[in-house]
């Protein structure tokens, strides 16, 4: 009887990518992938931890669990990810629907523990790893539209900044095998994918040393010569963020790739390099500010202060004077003054960022600031300051696509508009998305096709294009 397994992922990008993983490793086992959790034998919830409004999303979910289990007999039901590793015990014995509960690190073991299950026992593994990088697993794309995929080149964050839980639920800080990652975006390629996303908690900091020894230098067929070829000082190939961002853009020439998420203390200049010198890496940059004021980034522990992430910002301009920048802004962080709030609002201002990830600050369990700082500011003064930065970054977003009026953009078509079934979707290189029309000229577009778009609205959070021709393909009528 074949088995069926529904898995449901929260949070960030990360965790799509760890489910497509655990599909994988499911698949040898006999499962198949469904749609629905009515559909399944197996029902995973993907967690994540991030945010306390997260993880009630999650509780409220699995309480809607109940219902089903009463209705589907035999359902099992488990919990991943970084909720699993921060609540194990919680969720085993306050919320008896849960079966089965897995950290990040042990995806492995789950045909155990689901063998384990079926004697009707509860099964736990949340134990970290210094090593797991789930390396070798080629995912199960859970993703239909088979235009768009990640591909996750780290684990863990050594960062420790003030208000994150990850090191705790996610562990420390581990690099995959650069040619692991190559192969996998080369599999992409054969099965027709157009763009991939590096995902790691601070892709910077990616590092990788290969046991062998390093082979002859040489030049590829290109004539540039790989990075792995290149002698560190001690003898030996180290591969950075830098070099496997040119590995992947020179061995998959056809596909656009993005990278997430970047650390200001850690972007370096070779990054922006190679990203400036190849057209088929995406001139977009999640970088993460938290705070325009110095003195709460110092209290969060991010490593610099507003000056040096101005000094990047800068950087990023000079080389690449179309990247669009978007970030993440926490409002309300222990001891933020008002005078510290007007920086932040002073900073979007500033920088004006295409888009930004906007939160009130929710204290996490064993973070530094929950042991160290007290949560002083009212939630009343937090909803009101976020809403301020929301309305900041509102007119800053509206600025950034306004100025792509008139401009030609080429457009990844990503799929159906979800306000017009007579509309595509896609985004251009900046990450904004472009909606145009599904027939341009008599031609009819599809998903994954690249489209050069003459950009002729926006709104706040989308642009209008129409359509000049299919990349590669006879011009349309201008």
């Amino acid at each position: 009887m074949q088995k069926k397994v529904y898995i449901e992922s929260y949070g960030c990008q990360m965790n799509v990518s760890d489910s497509e993983v655990v599909a994988s490793i499911l698949a040898k086992e006999g499962y198949t992938p469904v749609k629905s959790a009515e559909e399944a034998d197996l029902v995973l919830l993907n967690t994540c931890s991030i945010r306390e409004k997260a993880e009630y999303t999650v509780l409220q979910r699995i309480n809607e669990m109940n219902n089903l289990k009463a209705r589907k007999k035999g359902l099992k039901v488990g919990v991943l990810g970084c909720m699993a590793e921060r609540m194990r015990e919680d969720l085993l014995e306050k919320k008896k629907v849960v079966d089965l509960v897995v950290g990040p690190d042990a995806y492995r073991t789950l045909p155990e523990l689901l063998e384990k299950v079926g004697t009707g026992q509860k099964a736990v593994n949340v134990l970290l790893s210094r090593e797991e990088t789930y390396g070798e697993i080629i995912p199960v794309r859970l993703d239909t539209s088979g235009v768009t995929a990640f591909v996750t080149i780290m684990r863990g964050c050594d960062n420790m900044c003030a208000f994150c839980v990850v090191p705790f639920t996610r562990g420390r800080e581990r690099s995959r095998d650069a040619h692991s990652i190559v192969e996998e975006c080369l599999d992409l390629v054969a099965k027709d994918y157009k763009e991939v996303t590096l995902l790691g908690q601070n892709v910077d900091s990616y590092k990788w040393r290969p046991t062998p020894s390093v082979p002859d230098a040489g030049a590829d067929s290109t004539g540039s010569v790989d990075p792995l070829d290149r002698p560190a000082n001690d003898g030996r190939a180290t591969v950075d963020f830098a070099d496997l961002l040119e590995m992947v853009a020179i061995a998959c020439p056809t596909l656009r790739i993005r990278y997430s998420t970047s650390h200001p203390k850690d972007m370096t200049d070779k990054v922006l390099q190679v990203m400036a010198h190849y057209d088929n890496i995406c001139k977009y940059i999640h970088l993460p500010v938290q705070s325009g004021s110095s003195e709460v980034l110092k209290r969060m522990n991010r490593g610099y202060d507003r000056a040096w992430y101005m000094e990047r910002m800068a950087s990023i301009r000079k080389h690449m004077p179309d990247c669009a920048i978007s970030t993440d802004i926490i409002a309300g962080f222990c001891g933020e003054t008002e005078a510290d709030h007007r920086q932040t609002l002073e900073l979007i201002g500033e920088v004006g960022y295409d888009m930004a990830f906007m939160f009130k600050y929710s204290e996490r369990p064993k973070t530094l600031a929950a042991r160290k700082y007290p949560d002083d500011v009212p939630e009343e003064v937090k909803g009101r300051r976020l809403a301020e930065i929301i309305e900041a970054q509102k007119v800053a977003s509206g600025k950034r696509l306004q100025s792509y009026l008139g401009q030609f953009h080429e457009v990844l078509l990503e799929g159906v508009s979800k306000r017009s079934t007579e509309h595509l979707y896609g985004r251009n290189s900046q990450n904004s998305v472009v909606i145009v029309p599904r027939v341009a000229d008599g031609v009819e577009l599809k998903p994954g096709q690249l489209v050069r778009a003459e950009i002729i609205s926006a709104t706040i959070g989308s642009l209008k294009g129409r359509v000049v021709s299919v990349v590669n393909e006879v011009a349309l009528t201008a």
